[in-house]
């Protein structure tokens, strides 16, 4: 696609955004603009002081109430669904069918927004939160949001991590992150007018995600593979030894001799092996071995639950070492992939390997987010701006995403000595810093602001209500079982 194309593209996403705005859509398609091409904004309402933004700092609030608001309070929940799935495909719709790989990569992973001393919002909770200092405990007070992304293939002129966020929903004190994050995988794949219905889509996630709970649910989509991340201590199953002679009454055992993933005596030995290179940002070369257990000689099975009978669902068990040139472990930990999913076959498991190793591009997102897009600096007492904000911030990204092959970089003095090859495309800081010339050319869909005279303000004699305050959530087991039962 050349640039004029590029440019084309990029316009008329930004008049379908502006059309698929119901409420203030002139404010919010200027706050997009003015949040894109920001990045030293320390609050929200300093967008307010941008050139893009022609409105009052009042209007920047006002429109990020009306990014989605139910005309319907008993049913706020399905028609926040419908406005979710309605940007979900405006997005898709900008994405490349995969060319070098033959699968469509997703990921899904959880983002703590802290709301420490926000003691008038509710259903704040402790949430995990990375914590350096050592004996420290890692979590903190606020909201914690379920992301869902698509990876691109990766740009061979650029390594930049770019992701292009679907949808960010919250998960509620009384739910958890695999729920959530098994509602979002349903609510793209169940889509009949997506390319994600039918084609071949590999989900990578972390440890979290290789719940039962959430690998049961998910594989009743018969085109979705999972390549989850394992924790060191799981215990597997071998299938069952046949049963041979006369058979003994009772049911016939569902699973063999355990596999467990610390105990190496009990592996047996692998099905498969692989090696492939694992090159750093700073060009150090590693060597990538890989055993693994597809179910060739060894057929693996996990327990599941009553109504989740995972001993009919064998998988994929990848083993992982990452080895220098001396042949010695690079990280203290080996890693361990899990590959479920009725189509598991059609991945090798270099394959598999590398969605994973591109799972971490995440986190480059939800750092990005929070540094330049101000992702947890929105403060309000109420929960439904919030998760407005959190929404509004993945579309300014998804906008940023489109214009990368657009601006040019424009490096700071001090980065003038770093190299540049020629058709880099850009990083999401440059592309951030650059775009406010882009927009001046293309113009906006929004219209000019027009005076209306001077607001009455409140009536002499108002009172104000005081807001309630709402103590903080601590899940109990009690809570956890009752979100998994309820799935």
């Amino acid at each position: 696609m050349n640039t004029q194309e590029t440019i084309a593209q990029f316009k008329q996403f930004r008049q379908e955004i502006y059309d698929a705005f119901d409420h203030r859509a002139d404010a919010l398609m200027e706050l997009l603009d003015a949040l894109s091409s920001t990045p030293d904004a320390r609050s929200v309402v300093e967008l307010s002081l941008s050139s893009f933004f022609r409105r009052g700092y009042g209007s920047a609030y006002d429109a990020i109430a009306h990014f989605f608001q139910a005309s319907d309070p008993e049913k706020a929940i399905e028609e926040q669904r419908a406005w979710e799935q309605k940007l979900l495909r405006l997005k898709v719709a900008y994405l490349s069918p995969p060319q070098d790989r033959k699968f469509w990569l997703l990921g899904t992973d959880a983002v703590s927004i802290p709301r420490l001393f926000a003691q008038t919002l509710e259903d704040r909770a402790f949430v995990y939160q990375p914590n350096v200092p050592g004996g420290n405990k890692p979590i903190t007070i606020g909201h914690q949001y379920s992301a869902q992304v698509i990876y691109p293939e990766k740009d061979p002129a650029s390594g930049f991590p770019w992701v292009v966020p679907l949808s960010i929903r919250r998960i509620r004190s009384e739910e958890t992150a695999t729920t959530v994050g098994k509602e979002q995988i349903d609510a793209l794949l169940g889509d009949k007018t997506l390319p994600c219905h039918q084609e071949l889509c590999v989900h990578v996630a972390d440890s979290t995600y290789s719940a039962v709970l959430f690998l049961g649910p998910t594989e009743k989509h018969k085109n979705l593979v999972n390549a989850v991340r394992l924790r060191g201590n799981r215990v597997f199953y071998h299938q069952p030894e046949p049963v041979t002679g006369k058979r003994k009454l009772g049911r016939r055992p569902w699973y063999g001799e355990p596999f467990s993933m610390k105990d190496p005596t009990t592996w047996g030995e692998p099905d498969a092996l692989a090696e492939t290179t694992l090159t750093t940002c700073k060009g150090q070369t590693y060597r990538v071995q890989l055993e693994g257990w597809p179910g060739t000689l060894w057929v693996l099975l996990m327990r599941g639950k009553k109504d989740l009978p995972m001993h009919q669902k064998p998988f994929t068990l990848i083993r992982v070492r990452v080895l220098d040139e001396q042949g010695r472990p690079v990280f203290q930990h080996t890693l361990w992939l899990i590959v479920i999913g009725q189509r598991r076959a059609e991945l090798s498991l270099v394959e598999a390997w590398e969605a994973y190793a591109q799972r971490y591009d995440v986190e480059h997102f939800f750092r990005f987010g929070k540094q330049r897009l101000l992702m947890a600096a929105f403060q309000t007492p109420e929960v439904t701006h919030e998760e407005n904000w959190l929404a509004f911030v993945s579309l300014v990204y998804m906008q940023l995403w489109l214009a990368r092959e657009i601006v040019e970089a424009l490096p700071r003095p001090w980065e003038q000595y770093l190299p540049q090859p020629e058709g880099q495309v850009a990083s999401p800081s440059a592309v951030q810093r650059g775009l406010g010339r882009i927009l001046r050319e293309i113009g906006t869909p929004a219209q000019a602001p027009k005076p209306r005279g001077n607001a009455p303000g409140r009536a002499k004699g108002t009172r104000l209500t005081r807001r309630n305050r709402h103590r903080v959530v601590k899940k109990s087991q009690t809570t956890r079982e009752t979100a998994s039962n309820s799935t």
